[in-house]
């Protein structure tokens, strides 16, 4: 028997919108397991490097060109793997630096939905190991008849209409430092900056410092070249004090401009992904800034509105986040959080996708 041909026989997907963001999601034993072979596939399967990626199913922005990978998990308590890939939309890269915490949301169906865990009545508990960064994370989501249950009547900022809720909680390992660098704010080229990774690697920067007040649309400031040319320039000095390495290829870390709340919330955002500005903001995103408003000393715990004991409403430029975060300090200093968040997920279309073929020399068309 010769062995399946992806280009002509497909290979099994899952489309799945997670928070706000979308992603195909697939098995791992589904794609091949060599990270060269892999990568060449996804692209293919996506359409890129082609800005419109007509020729996939990228969805032609870099929160609907992403995948999700889910495997078996062989570690004590968890229940499964989840290996995020950030597909590059016109350029041919597939960067695994980060996790994505909107795509995390559709994780703990996805599973039930392959036969990788059960339901269990009512609600389903899924226990998920974040390969990209060594997190955990705990998904809590309804189902029915051995099914996930996507209807409900919870509303996310970004998201039209409603959906079943999905109660997700994200905590480092022991040996993971919420301030990489060891300190509550640091310096990039004059520029105050917090560098923390609460989940996932964040700078946190003052609006006004780049000369933007934080109020503009991500197409005006995605416009602005100067701003876009010194956020990058910060964002690759962040990345070595991080010890992320060069980080000129990769999409962490995140930048993110703070300016005082203007809708009731907590701090107001602007997130750069990290070319292109977030029409929201991402779950994980969201819990680094309310964990650093709760920080003396970070930036933007300055300007923050009323804090409680956990919840954070994180003003984005299409509505509010709700984020919960619990924050503690160990004895000898050391910053310690733990994120928990409401997020919503839909099946969006379960079959089989057909990637393109392996990539050949352009010809012309006559």
């Amino acid at each position: 028997m010769t062995a399946p041909d992806p280009v002509r026989d497909g290979i099994r997907c899952m489309l799945v919108r997670g928070g706000t963001s979308k992603g195909a999601y697939f098995l791992a034993a589904d794609v091949p397991a060599d990270p060269a072979e892999r990568d060449d596939l996804l692209l293919r399967i996506m359409g890129s490097p082609d800005p419109r990626q007509i020729d996939g199913i990228g969805g032609a922005h870099p929160l609907t060109s992403k995948v999700a990978i889910v495997s078996p998990s062989a570690a004590a308590d968890i229940d499964v793997d989840y290996l995020f890939l950030q597909v590059g939309v016109d350029t041919a890269t597939v960067a695994d630096a980060q996790t994505c915490g909107n795509l995390l949301a559709g994780i703990g169906p996805f599973a039930v939905e392959r036969g990788l865990v059960p339901a269990t009545g009512g609600r389903t508990t899924v226990r998920i190991r974040l390969l990209n960064t060594g997190d955990t994370a705990t998904a809590v989501f309804a189902t029915a008849d051995g099914r996930p249950d996507y209807e409900g009547d919870t509303a996310i900022d970004g998201v039209p209409g409603s959906a079943s809720a999905i109660e997700l909680e994200v905590g480092g390992g022991p040996d993971k430092a919420l301030l990489p660098t060891g300190n509550v704010a640091d310096e990039l080229d004059g520029v105050a900056a917090t560098l923390i990774d609460n989940g996932m690697p964040v700078v946190l920067l003052r609006a006004a410092d780049l000369g933007v007040d934080g109020s503009e649309s991500p197409e005006a400031l995605e416009a602005d070249a100067d701003v876009a040319a010194r956020i990058e320039q910060l964002r690759l000095e962040a990345g070595a004090l991080m010890g992320l390495g060069d980080v000129s290829a990769q999409t962490v870390p995140k930048m993110i401009l703070l300016s005082p709340p203007r809708a009731g919330g907590a701090i107001s955002t602007r997130a750069f992904i990290p070319a292109r500005v977030h029409t929201a903001i991402g779950v994980l995103m969201a819990a680094s800034v309310a964990a650093a408003l709760r920080i003396p000393g970070a930036v933007g715990h300055d300007m923050a509105g009323a804090l409680d004991d956990e919840d954070t409403a994180i003003e984005h430029p299409s509505g509010a986040f709700p984020s919960r975060v619990r924050v503690t300090r160990d004895p000898d200093g050391t910053w310690r959080a733990t994120s928990f968040s409401l997020r919503t997920a839909r099946k969006l279309f379960d079959g089989t996708v057909f990637p393109g073929p392996p990539r050949r020399p352009p010809t012309t068309a006559r």
